[in-house]
């Protein structure tokens, strides 16, 4: 039986067995084995060089801070296992956790499983994630290989809006590139994409193709109206189409919002569910940073031993 099992990693999950471990609360953490497709640690070991993340002013490789959490967590307590995890039961206390055939006990559950970005599976997209390709922009963007080149956006929602917005801060132009021929977004962040003289609007377009050499240095458009194709110059290409929570493994057993994120109480960690406890990207689709979610595993971790000291 353990006080206190965290399921995924991340800064989310690593924060909170570092919190747990120094609160002799002796967490077990399922880090996951390519759990959504992502190694252990994350999104960030799919970002090759961090420069926002506090501590580290000559910035630090993802794989690195990731290294380095999943250490912390170890040195103050945590026994880290990678395995991802098939099945849970919040029916009943204790709570059971199954993996690999596995059953594990636990008085408390912190939820720390992220969310996957959505890519599309473009040519050349294997080649040059990392590499000039992105799903995070105001994580990327501002790196000194985007600085005063063109970069592309894809989608038509808040997000991608907002992203393009965003990159004309440090780009020489922003394309965005709309399936449609009108944004999906609200009309205010619409309406600010199209004032902006930065960004220039490809309606009914879709990407076809990333190319380059070492990096990206071109992007293949396709109007899906008219047929016509055209290339882009751009240093970057940045997806903005969404993330999918990793909640699966849940079955319902959670209060999920319709694109399936875990709700928390405003303000807590708290689920639906008391005991459990959720962090990080799989309950936030708005901030969606390594800062943020850390901070949100610091809360769970309190939480949770609040939770079990005051029963």
């Amino acid at each position: 039986m353990r006080k206190v099992i965290i399921i995924g990693s991340g800064p989310a999950g690593h924060t909170a067995a570092i919190y747990a471990g120094r609160a002799t609360m002796a967490p077990l953490m399922f880090e996951g084995m390519m759990a959504g497709g992502v190694a252990a640690g994350g999104q960030l070991t799919t970002t090759t060089e961090i420069e926002n993340f506090p501590g580290f002013p000559e910035g630090i490789g993802g794989w690195e801070l990731m290294d380095r959490m999943r250490q912390q967590s170890i040195n103050c307590g945590a026994e880290v296992i990678t395995e991802t995890v098939d099945a849970i039961d919040l029916s009943k206390r204790p709570f059971t956790v199954t993996v690999d055939g596995t059953e594990h006990q636990a008085e408390s559950i912190i939820i720390a499983t992220g969310a996957t970005a959505k890519r599309l599976g473009l040519p050349g997209e294997e080649t040059f994630w990392n590499k000039g390709m992105s799903a995070c922009a105001v994580c990327d963007g501002a790196l000194p290989i985007f600085r005063d080149k063109p970069l592309v956006v894809i989608g038509g929602g808040d997000s991608a809006c907002e992203e393009a917005t965003f990159l004309t801060k440090f780009a020489s132009k922003v394309h965005m590139l709309v399936r449609r021929d009108e944004f999906r977004a609200s009309k205010v962040m619409g309406q600010r994409a199209m004032d902006n003289d930065k960004i220039e609007i490809h309606w009914n377009s879709a990407a076809t193709e990333a190319k380059g050499d070492e990096f990206l240095s071109h992007v293949e458009i396709e109007n899906l109206k008219t047929g016509e194709k055209k290339t882009l110059e751009a240093n970057g290409l940045f997806y903005a189409i969404g993330h999918k929570p990793n909640t699966d493994f849940l079955t319902g057993q959670l209060e999920l919002d319709e694109s399936g994120y875990i709700i928390t109480k405003d303000g807590t960690p708290e689920t639906s569910i008391p005991g459990v406890f959720a962090c990080g990207d799989v309950q936030d689709k708005k901030w969606r940073q390594a800062i943020t979610a850390a901070g949100s595993g610091c809360m769970a971790a309190l939480a949770a031993e609040h939770f079990l000291t005051s029963r």
